[in-house]
């Protein structure tokens, strides 16, 4: 299978990858918790990296000593009310907040040929991409709302792929989550981490940070 990858796309999570919007979540689901009595700390605010709103939420939920049992549309309510909280977060997002060397590596991979996509599973990621003045540089921006499956389930890459036009194999992905690295794996793409090696066993490639992201180093790997 190796022998016949031609790398053709790079594929990207938006949170923790082109820019740091986790400060931005932790407060809304801090605000969250707060409301509703629930302890809420940033050790288990690493338990929601990568996860849906709604499944972020039932982890939140689940943390409450008196357990409740919401209706559906309850949660939804929850889960929107915290949407709203993020939403007036990152309204000062600007250019200035995208992560160091991301914007060199984007225009490596365009400059390449190569096709570029974003595959986050956050509901906002056209807003934050809008703020940081990057929607021109991504080819593909999947809409998570038309998705049956969360990470790490692969469908999102396999979808930002077949609306790419390539083939899964010739794509890497970059993620910053242990859920979202498994998606990528699970897609039959090249695995790029960012973060802690201990946390990604399953990566191909794992970087401290996006400043040693480098196009050309990657593609190497990539075809080696």
């Amino acid at each position: 299978m190796k022998e016949t990858r031609k790398l053709k796309a790079v594929i990207f999570d938006l949170d923790g990858v082109i820019t740091d919007t986790a400060e931005y979540h932790y407060q809304a689901w801090k605000a969250t918790a707060t409301e509703l009595g629930i302890p809420f700390t940033r050790e288990f605010n690493e338990n929601l990296k990568g996860v849906s709103r709604m499944d972020s939420l039932k982890l939140l939920l689940s943390q409450a000593e008196t357990p409740v049992n919401y209706s559906d549309e309850e949660l939804v309510q929850l889960a929107d009310r915290k949407n709203k909280l993020y939403v007036e977060l990152i309204e000062t997002i600007t250019p200035a907040d995208l992560l160091p060397g991301v914007t060199e590596f984007v225009a490596d991979i365009r400059s390449a040929g190569l096709k570029t996509g974003i595959a986050s599973a956050s509901k906002n990621a056209i807003a934050v991409l809008t703020r940081l003045r990057v929607m021109d540089q991504f080819d593909v921006i999947v809409d998570v709302t038309k998705l049956k499956n969360n990470k790490p389930d692969p469908e999102i890459f396999l979808t930002a792929a077949a609306e790419l036009g390539v083939e899964p194999a010739d794509c890497i992905g970059v993620e910053d989550a242990a859920s979202g690295v498994d998606a990528i794996k699970g897609a039959d793409m090249f695995a790029v981490a960012i973060g802690n090696a201990a946390h990604f066993p399953h990566a191909d490639v794992v970087l401290s940070s996006t400043a040693e992201l480098n196009f050309r180093e990657l593609a190497q790997k990539f075809e080696g």
